[in-house]
């Protein structure tokens, strides 16, 4: 008699295989995520029973491509890389009430206007859809709506071949029949992916996924599921307020240095033409206020970054910053410390990116350490000029790229100049005022007022 081959247990968090149950995961540390999954088919014997595939010319692939389906929102394709690719299969995810479910609605009510559209939702019913479309003002007859949580009938729609563009909202509450553990496990996300995956490639229907995001942050479920969609989307911001950006995480069909700046109104999510306007627009200049030229995408903006030092009433020093990486902040407060003549061990320190904006460059470090050095002395800058540039544990100011384009929307909203890395090569920009180090930047730029 054949041995029973034994089962896996996956855990459902960080998709991590194990041969056996525990209560806790191993890798991951979470509790009650290992779910038993059932071995494959074997598929000894494939090879003979096997078809041969029938290759073509790449040229004539090509020679068949579809025009890109247009958002009628120009943020929202410069992100997809010009539109939305025909058979496409595109993940959106982001923290719950940040926006997604409302541009999906109004993607899905623009691009109804020229081809047929397929919204299926797995979360809310077609009267709460309904409600937000009224709301939104994208009532339209040609935009079809359906409620499902079965893979298997929303993949049989989408091969069907009736529809240009579907979206399913969310992967995680589509579960697939052949599969018996419950939706938003690894193995019900995964397989669901790939049979709407097979079904629009088939019939060249582009599709967008909603997916959830775990409490840190990164999208819920296996992390297969960013490598088998085509391009992954991650609406970020403050949910309360501020500014919303959708950038592009993984895009097979551009590039990924695109970003879209939004802001939600009562009609829904409107693209921001003028951001760094709308941000600096309430600025009161004091110290511990500095303008950050930093680059959004390709887009360059300037946003507000301010610091708050006190001497700290504990035996261990506070550091806390909104918008910016705590360890990086960590990192310049002792590099501050030891490469200058700021005493910050016993201040607390509070670093705040005003509109909600998240800032990931480098770029950013020379501005967050003016901005620190101005409010731990009490100084203003100096000159009306905005900053940027990397600094390193040395102090020294590193180039950033596009140093043109910064100072170019820096002059556009009336600053005069800004501060950065000096030019050793190429051509003298007109209003940068290059520094070595960051102690230099400090002793020349600020003053007090």
């Amino acid at each position: 008699m054949a041995k029973k081959p034994a089962s896996r247990y996956v855990c459902s968090n960080c998709g991590a295989v194990q041969s056996s149950w525990s209560g806790k995961c191993p890798q991951c540390g979470e509790w009650n995520t290992l779910e038993e999954q059932l071995p494959a088919a074997t598929v000894a014997g494939s090879v003979a029973k096997g078809r041969l595939l029938k290759p073509q010319s790449v040229a004539k692939s090509v020679a068949a491509d579809q025009p890109r389906l247009t958002t009628g929102m120009g943020e929202v394709d410069d992100v997809f890389g010009g539109g939305v690719v025909a058979g496409s299969v595109n993940l959106i995810a982001g923290q719950p009430g940040i926006g997604k479910s409302t541009l999906l609605l109004q993607l899905a009510y623009a691009v109804a206007a020229k081809a047929p559209v397929l919204y299926v939702s797995g979360e809310e019913s077609a009267h709460q859809i309904g409600l937000r479309a009224e709301r939104l003002g994208t009532l339209r007859p040609e935009l079809q709506l359906a409620t499902s949580t079965t893979a298997d009938d929303i993949a049989a729609t989408i091969a069907s071949g009736s529809y240009k563009l579907v979206v399913v909202d969310s992967i995680q509450a589509i579960t697939c029949s052949a599969i018996s553990s419950a939706a938003g496990t690894v193995s019900q996300i995964t397989n669901s992916t790939q049979l709407l995956t097979l079904a629009a490639k088939q019939s060249d229907t582009a599709i967008i996924l909603v997916g959830h995001v775990t409490k840190e942050g990164a999208i819920a479920g296996p992390k297969v599921l960013e490598h088998v969609v085509d391009v992954v989307l991650q609406l970020e911001g403050d949910r309360y307020g501020g500014f919303k950006v959708l950038r592009a995480v993984k895009n097979r069909f551009g590039s990924t240095n695109e970003a879209g700046i939004f802001e939600m109104v009562e009609q829904g999510l409107k693209p921001v033409a003028n951001p760094s306007a709308a941000l600096l627009a309430e600025r009161q200049a004091s110290d511990g206020s500095i303008v950050l030229a930093t680059l959004e995408g390709t887009r360059p903006l300037l946003v507000e970054v301010q610091a708050l030092v006190n001497r700290t009433s504990y035996g261990y020093p506070k550091r806390a910053a909104s918008g910016f990486d705590l360890n990086r902040l960590n990192l310049l407060v002792a590099m501050l410390e030891r490469r200058t003549k700021l005493k910050l061990s016993e201040h607390d320190i509070y670093v705040n990116i005003v509109g909600g904006i998240q800032i990931r460059e480098p770029a950013a470090d020379l501005a967050v350490c003016l901005a620190i050095g101005s409010a731990a002395k009490g100084l203003q800058l100096k000159a009306n000029a905005v900053v940027f540039g990397e600094v390193g544990l040395s102090g020294e100011v590193r180039h950033v790229p596009y140093a043109d384009k910064r100072l170019a929307e820096a002059k556009k909203l009336g600053f005069d100049g800004a501060i950065g890395p000096a030019q050793k090569t190429g051509k003298k920009l007109a209003g940068l005022h290059g520094v070595a180090d960051v102690r230099s930047a400090l002793n020349q730029f600020l003053e007090k007022d």
